[in-house]
């Protein structure tokens, strides 16, 4: 207690412990207000000791900022994959309910195109030879130096030493310094000179320095073989190497996919779309848009296929499939009675094990090769309820093609069920409807033969035995009866059809 007296020699009100008088609770909350700003204290007296708590001020409003367009468009892609996670299905279950991860498929095509299969246990290996050039060409570009470099080496090498084997068994060395003696070669002292007289000849060059002589014939008939072989050896490298540089597949670097594909309504139909673009200003010629479906399936009769391929139609028939490839297109695929997807649904989509593999084919414009790009797209790649963001402005003189909403989305009002579920609402909804104006049209005489057969002088009794009928305007109720009999009528008659 000695701090205390010596700290506070005199307990103000605002320290006192709280109590259950209503009018000194009035002055706790004034002493709160008071200090509220330098820190609140606590005295307990069984302890024996001064607390002290200090409180922090409170932080000023974040000011406001002015966001560009593109951070704003991020944000909300942002929001919307948040969304999309938190609305992700729950893990499936194990046997004592651990959560168990669902196991992630295995691509048949890359994203980049590339076919994710390997061919093993290839015992004829002998084909290979048979396509010499073909298998040179498919090498990568490691191998292809290797034997481009080495192809010319041996045969210089080879060529060199049977120069230098004919300049020793004439006995072309022992006679160097010998004026008078004639030789094969001109100047060919050993080996080294006779491995540069091989490059010269087989190349070209011809200094001068190294000539063959006319008096040695077998030198003759080697000259004229080094010749024809280098120049199959020149004609064969080189054009490997030219059709190795000039193959379209880097052209395909430059055809883009969508990340996604979606899945919402087109013209009251369901439709998968995907989006396409060319990033060069030289454009592919005749471009052509195909797509299949690979998914395991098993026969009627217990065949199991993997990997079945099944086509899907994106204008085959009415030739939309051909693509004028200016500026990015989305390709629509519309879900039918014959399109894989018309019995699925979007819980049933989140369950399903699919790949898509979409092909575009063309002409490259600038060589006249024909170039081929290639994507896929998973089952969780596929979204459902979403449309692809518009990217063509309208500039000045030109169309300005934004790239850098290729890939985005956003969500749209599209129905959860199947396509067949779809199609079967909107036919019971046409039938309805035509059923129900039939019938009002079939009434609607009646009605007035009824009103014709009544009597001029509108006399209150008839014959005796016959029923009496009031003539006069229908007011809204009994208007609102015979319609709704009209429809009962018209349900009870639809539902013996459909019997």
């Amino acid at each position: 207690m000695a701090l205390e007296n010596s700290v506070f020699p005199s307990r103000p009100d605002s320290l006192a412990l709280p109590v259950e008088e209503k009018a000194e609770g009035e002055e706790e909350e004034a002493a709160t207000k008071s200090t509220a700003s330098t820190g609140v204290f606590n005295v307990s007296e069984e302890l024996g000791h001064v607390v002290t708590t200090q409180t922090m001020p409170s932080p000023p409003p974040p000011a406001k900022v002015k966001r560009s367009f593109q951070s704003k468009l991020a944000e909300r892609e942002a929001n919307a994959n948040q969304h999309r996670k938190k609305t992700q299905p729950e893990k499936e279950r194990g046997r004592f309910g651990w959560a168990r991860a669902r196991r992630k498929r295995q691509r048949y095509v890359e994203k980049n195109g590339r076919c994710n299969v390997q061919h093993g246990n290839m015992r004829e290996t002998y084909r290979y030879l048979t396509d010499i050039f073909t298998t040179l060409v498919d090498l990568n570009w490691r191998c292809s130096l290797f034997v481009f470099v080495m192809a010319y080496a041996v045969t210089w090498l080879f060529f060199g030493a049977i120069w230098y084997l004919i300049a020793y068994c004439r006995g072309d060395l022992d006679h160097l310094e010998d004026e008078a003696w004639t030789p094969c070669v001109n100047n060919v002292n050993g080996f080294i000179s006779a491995f540069l007289f091989s490059i010269e000849t087989e190349t070209t060059i011809g200094y001068g320095h190294r000539v063959i002589t006319d008096q040695c014939p077998v030198g003759t008939m080697l000259l004229l073989l080094q010749a024809i072989l280098g120049s199959m050896v020149n004609a064969f490298m080189v054009g490997c190497m030219f059709v190795k540089i000039s193959q379209p597949n880097k052209r395909a670097e430059t055809l883009v996919f969508s990340k996604h594909a979606v899945i919402s309504l087109r013209d009251d139909k369901l439709c998968l779309m995907f989006r396409v673009g060319d990033l060069r200003s030289s454009h592919i010629v005749g471009a052509n848009m195909r797509a299949k479906l690979i998914k395991s399936k098993q026969t009627q009769e217990g065949e199991f296929i993997p990997l079945d391929q099944t086509d899907i139609s994106v204008g085959f028939e009415t030739g939309d499939d051909r693509l004028f490839l200016v500026s990015p297109l989305v390709i629509s695929h519309e879900i039918d009675s014959r399109s894989p997807f018309w019995d699925m649904s979007q819980a049933q989509l989140e369950k399903e094990d699919f790949e898509i593999v979409v092909i575009l084919e063309g002409m490259v414009e600038a060589t006249g090769m024909t170039c081929q790009a290639r994507s896929s797209y998973l089952a969780e790649e596929v979204l459902w309820g979403h449309r692809f963001s518009p990217m063509m402005l309208l500039a000045e003189g030109f169309f300005d093609i934004d790239y850098g909403a290729f890939h985005h989305t956003f969500e749209v009002g599209t129905p959860s069920c199947s396509a067949r579920e779809l199609a079967l609402a909107a036919a019971r909804l046409d039938a309805h409807l035509y059923w129900s104006i039939s019938s009002r049209l079939d009434e609607e005489p009646t009605l007035a033969e009824q009103a014709t057969k009544q009597p001029d002088g509108g006399s209150a009794h008839s014959k005796a035995g016959e029923p009496i009928f009031t003539v006069g305007e229908m007011t809204d109720i009994q208007e609102q009866s015979a319609l709704g009999e009209l429809n009962g009528s018209v349900t009870t008659d639809q539902s013996e059809t459909e019997a």
